[in-house]
């Protein structure tokens, strides 16, 4: 037996099932609302990315002295 088959299943992603949607059924205000909430996580994720580069710059300026 492998050990893969007593370990939990991992859960679907969040974004993958968000990407699989169906928008056929959303009202025009629904989907004006899934693009202010998908705007904002993509404003969140690229602050994420912008504070992971500059560690990563002020890390390397450390130890190259």
């Amino acid at each position: 037996m492998d050990m893969d088959d007593f370990s939990p299943a991992r859960p679907p992603d969040p974004l993958v099932l968000a990407t699989r949607q169906d928008l056929d059924p959303l009202s025009v205000a629904e989907l004006h609302e899934r693009i202010a909430v998908l705007e904002a996580e993509i404003a969140r994720t690229r602050g994420k990315l912008e504070g992971a580069v500059n560690h990563r710059a002020s890390a390397d300026a450390l130890f190259r002295r």
